[in-house]
């Protein structure tokens, strides 16, 4: 033991929070991870289990301000913004817009690109070096249209995948869509695969075996309340429920909740919450062949454990106000029109506090007054899709290392 309690400590034990720590560990480092509930009881134990490398392009695309205006209007809409929140979240919404004009747009493009390839070489060699590929479902992706005009209107969007790359198949017809995922509705007449999109069976259980790992080489996980960030000169100091921690660094990585915390410190970050909303499935609900998005919607129907998993659309509302289950319930019903043989009795709700901001680039840097704090937040719905290359990244900050990609989109003084 050092004259610190650890030489790091992580804030958070989602998938983020245990990434970095399992990162650090295997570079050498004695390292803490202080949570407040458990692992992964919050954001990463709910969501749709995708590693969305093909997800490159940002939230705020350049037009989108025209369409905002009628989704936020309707309250059970692929985006929604509850009428009480709206004053709240207009400072949020403004950034918004600046990061849909064309030129910070194609900025955010290549930094998610960047950070995306970076995650996915990451991420496969974490799967070999903890032993888990039958954890890890090879099954592609099938982004779904209705009609031409609707997948026309996504040309672009595919487009842009094909530039950097990315393998995606045209389909049209239902047969041809049948060939790859049976049962749909006949309304979808083309879709686009992505083969190379992979899913893990359960991001719970993902997490738990990071943590398991974690643990089994000496780290610690620690339940208790971190209230606040002290730095020092040599080191930093922790305020919890169970008394005062220090280490000589601390990465800051709990989701939406890191926000007040970081700004304790002097960084006032736009960071808001899209709220994700679920239905799960059991067993036997339906055959999925592959992951099924429906763009136009806003949501995905993903297989957990061998059952069925109705998630998705955004709901900006912050950490506070009660969940309106009405919206998975919506989802649900989509669905069951979507998949006519879906059998959606026996599934368990959830919402869950996806941590966003307004270009849809995570913060994985020092902190504006300090060095020895570390962000790494704010990753939206692609928390688990880029937490390896994350995790990578922050290993670099906290060695004083060159990354194999640039850093700066991703600073936190991009927004000052």
């Amino acid at each position: 033991m050092t004259k610190h309690d650890a030489d790091i400590i992580v804030i958070g034990a989602g998938v983020i929070g245990l990434s970095c720590a399992l990162a650090l560990q295997r570079a050498g480092l004695q390292v803490r991870v202080l949570e407040r509930t458990g692992v992964a009881a919050e954001t990463s134990q709910g969501n749709a289990g995708a590693f969305a490398f093909t997800e490159v392009e940002p939230l705020a695309t350049p037009g989108i301000m025209r369409k905002a205006p009628r989704w936020l209007l309707d309250p059970l809409g692929p985006l929604s913004l509850p009428l009480g929140y709206a004053v709240q979240f207009a400072p949020w919404m403004l950034r918004f817009w600046r990061a849909s004009w064309r030129d910070r747009y194609e900025q955010s493009t290549r930094a998610q690109t960047s950070l995306m390839q970076l995650s996915k070489q990451c991420l496969e060699e974490l799967i070999t070096s903890i032993q888990a590929e039958e954890m890890i479902q090879r099954e592609g992706q099938l982004q779904l249209y209705e009609g031409e005009a609707d997948f026309n209107a996504n040309r672009e969007s595919l487009k842009l995948k094909q530039a950097q790359g990315i393998e995606v198949d045209l389909l049209t017809g239902p047969d041809a869509i049948a060939a790859i995922q049976p049962g749909l509705s006949e309304r979808f007449t083309h879709a686009a695969y992505t083969p190379a999109w992979m899913n893990v069976c359960n991001p719970a259980t993902w997490v738990e075996r990071l943590a398991q790992h974690f643990q089994e080489a000496g780290g610690e996980i620690v339940i208790t309340h971190v209230s606040a960030i002290q730095p020092g000169s040599d080191s930093v100091t922790l305020i919890t429920d169970q008394g005062s921690q220090t280490a000589g660094k601390v990465i800051l990585a709990c989701g939406a909740w890191s926000k007040s915390l970081a700004q304790s410190i002097g960084d006032r970050l736009p960071l808001d919450t899209e709220r994700g909303y679920n239905t799960t499935l059991p067993a036997g609900a339906f055959e999925l062949k592959t992951h099924l998005t429906f763009p136009a919607h806003g949501f995905v129907v993903s297989r957990i454990d061998g059952g069925v998993r109705v998630g998705g659309a955004v709901e900006f509302g912050g950490l506070r106000r009660p969940p309106n289950y009405k919206r998975a319930q919506m989802l649900l019903n989509k669905a069951k029109r979507f998949l006519p043989e879906l059998n959606t009795a026996g599934g368990v709700q959830w919402m869950g506090f996806r941590p966003s901001m307004p270009d849809s680039l995570p913060v994985i840097s020092q902190a504006s007054q300090t060095d020895r704090v570390i962000y790494c937040f704010g990753h939206g719905h692609l928390g688990l899709t880029q937490s390896a290359g994350s995790a990578q990244l922050v290993k670099d900050l906290v060695l004083g290392e060159a990354s194999a990609i640039d850093r700066t989109p991703f600073s936190a003084k991009r927004f000052h």
